[in-house]
């Protein structure tokens, strides 16, 4: 009998991370950015388990069953070998070549993972996936065409089916014709979401070890905090004007991700950075605060209530959006299971 175990509750946010910002009594502040009800605690202690996590998020669905090989490929790859880096990190400690990649790759995972890039990836598919299809298809024609007047057979590589997106191609030829149509279909979900993810840290990422890296410390009075989206990719132009739509290796951005109360690396892609340890001025401090709440998805986590939170971020009271939200967290198995299964032509059981 195998002793596997499929992981059922992924957490978008490593423990081994928020607990850099728990209580000293191991639990950690909160503080939602959608409520239901203006009564509702500004700041609650909660589990660092019980925080920062979705039933079934990066479970993927395959022709065998499911499988949970991108939780455990997050962990092994990014979020183990990260843990004694940013304990260094956090520490003071002198951090190697090896640490300071280490953070990189955790860095680049946790920007990722989180259900505000699956909702960013959502909206950006809807607009933009049907002419890459339709390309893809051209191109796919055109190479097909190509090998069938030389002679040449195409080139084949073994993948496993977890590793590819949720796609299908059929064909339909008439009667007495030899050409057809090729369409293509896919569904706008989990099983795209996990695909980019893998593919973003496997093809795109290593732009990041480019850059130059530091820590950054507060104002002695000042803490930072972090959220439930905690990757930030800046474009300053100056006072009151900036986004966050930067890249990875866009000119001028910022990238930022707390990593202590006391801690928080940061690049400016094409930028010589201060110092590691070099202390914030209190304004720009204060910047950095706003930017982390403002980024936010759902959840801002503290070490403690911080009492200018309202003001950085006001809450969202709307009982309706807060139902809304949580039936379709409750439904996002099932729901994304049998649309992929539908696709694949694949039974339910």
């Amino acid at each position: 009998m195998s002793d596997y175990s499929l992981r059922h509750d992924n957490h978008y946010v490593p423990r081994g991370y928020l607990k850099r910002f728990a209580a000293s009594h191991g639990r950690i502040w909160t503080y939602r950015t959608l409520v239901s009800h203006d009564r509702t605690s500004v700041w609650r202690e909660s589990s660092i388990r019980g925080v920062a996590y979705h039933e079934h998020l990066y479970t993927q669905i395959v022709a065998r069953g499911e499988t949970d090989e991108i939780e455990r490929w997050l962990d092994r790859e990014f979020e183990t070998p990260a843990e004694q880096a940013l304990q260094k990190a956090t520490s003071a400690a002198r951090l190697s070549s090896a640490d300071w990649a280490h953070l990189v790759r955790f860095l680049a995972a946790q920007d990722v993972r989180t259900p505000a890039r699956l909702l960013e990836s959502l909206e950006r598919w809807q607009a933009t996936l049907p002419r890459v299809i339709e390309d893809s298809l051209a191109e796919s024609v055109r190479r097909l065409e190509k090998a069938r007047a030389s002679g040449e057979a195409l080139p084949r590589r073994e993948v496993s089916d977890a590793d590819v997106p949720p796609f299908r191609v059929t064909t339909t030829v008439r009667p007495g014709q030899e050409s057809g149509e090729l369409k293509g279909e896919t569904v706008l979900g989990r099983g795209l979401w996990l695909w980019q993810i893998r593919h973003l840290l496997t093809q795109t990422a290593d732009i990041l070890h480019q850059h130059r890296w530091t820590i950054l410390t507060p104002p002695d009075d000042l803490e930072w905090f972090t959220s439930d989206d905690p990757v930030i990719k800046l474009n300053f132009y100056g006072d009151g004007n900036y986004d966050f739509r930067g890249g990875w290796g866009s000119p001028g951005t910022e990238i930022l991700l707390p990593l202590s109360p006391r801690h928080l690396l940061y690049a400016q892609v094409g930028k010589q950075p201060p110092r590691r340890g070099e202390g914030v001025a209190p304004a720009q401090a204060q910047q950095i605060r706003r930017f982390v709440a403002e980024h936010a998805h759902r959840m801002i986590f503290a070490a403690s209530p911080d009492p200018e939170m309202p003001k950085l971020r006001p809450r969202i009271v709307n009982a309706a959006l807060v139902r809304e939200e949580s039936e379709q967290w409750r439904r996002w198995h099932e729901d994304q299971t049998a649309a992929e299964r539908g696709l694949m032509g694949w039974d339910s059981g």
